[in-house]
């Protein structure tokens, strides 16, 4: 058997298509190009992974024909600082998205300080609020990679409703909400974690496997059910500077029925999920 590869890339093109004539028509209803606000809180810019990420979005959002603005506040910034200049963001009508870049500097209390982005411009989907709601069953901003598993799951045709889905890792960001999402479609959802015992046991069973754990290779060939569909949402960097998942990928392809490439699987589709949330504001 060789699994049929989940390429994002293709996706995101047709997704980035699609937004691009969604952000059209949404300009020309309101008059104006919506904004995604980027805070910052950093002392000069770099070529560090959290830098590199913001470049991304904003490459992305004039991508899909959405104005993106860096609001870059000193390390020196007390948490007042930071919080007024999200207050001023979420009172400004043009602005419909708002993300605070992490990692923060460690005097600033980052529950804090998400928590005060107001929950319909929280288009990364992390604060109390949207986490809440989505645990509610009530609609909700979701975490960007959580959102593009689901993309990709829906645009390959991939069963839910009564499949057994196991995720490796439990994470805030991507284990528990997306749990929670795949509950709502009526899936069979174990989360595992590093407290698990006996893991194998638990990939073996699963129709649908999801690594999220952060661990280079951690799921081997012999760790999947036969004809399992594998979605590899870990990025790791090794010592040579290679770019892996959390799948063993060649050896796990001799297995699976379908799986997604680290990279080019679900990271191509996660910038555009923000952008996605970004224009569903305009409609809120």
């Amino acid at each position: 058997m060789s699994a049929a590869i989940l390429d994002g890339r293709v996706f995101a093109a047709e997704i980035a298509r699609e937004l691009g004539e969604h952000a059209t028509a949404r300009q020309t209803e309101l008059g104006y190009t919506p904004t995604l606000a980027i805070v910052v809180v950093r002392d000069q810019i770099g070529d560090s992974a959290s830098d590199v990420y913001v470049r991304q979005l904003r490459r992305t959002a004039r991508q899909v024909g959405l104005n993106s603005r860096l609001v870059e506040l000193s390390t020196r910034s007390t948490p007042t600082d930071v919080l007024d200049a999200i207050a001023r963001l979420n009172d400004e009508p043009a602005v419909h998205g708002i993300i605070v870049q992490l990692p923060l500097p460690p005097h600033l209390g980052r529950d804090l300080l998400l928590d005060a982005i107001a929950p319909e411009k929280d288009v990364d989907g992390i604060g109390a609020t949207n986490a809440g709601n989505l645990f509610l069953n009530l609609p909700a901003k979701v975490p960007a990679t959580c959102a593009a598993v689901m993309e990709l799951l829906d645009r390959t045709a991939v069963v839910l409703d009564g499949r057994r889905v196991v995720i490796v890792g439990a994470s805030a960001v991507v284990g528990r909400p997306l749990a929670l999402m795949l509950l709502r479609r009526d899936a069979t959802v174990s989360v595992c974690h590093i407290y698990t015992q006996d893991l194998p046991t638990f990939t073996r069973q699963a129709d649908v496997l999801i690594a999220a754990a952060g661990v280079p290779r951690l799921i081997r060939a012999e760790m999947v059910q036969p004809g399992a569909v594998v979605i590899d949402v870990g990025i790791n960097v090794l010592a040579d500077g290679r770019v892996v998942g959390d799948v063993d990928f060649e050896p796990v392809c001799s297995v699976a029925g379908a799986i997604t490439p680290v990279p080019g699987g679900v990271g191509p589709l996660t910038n555009l999920m923000v952008m996605r949330q970004t224009l569903e504001r305009i409609t809120a």
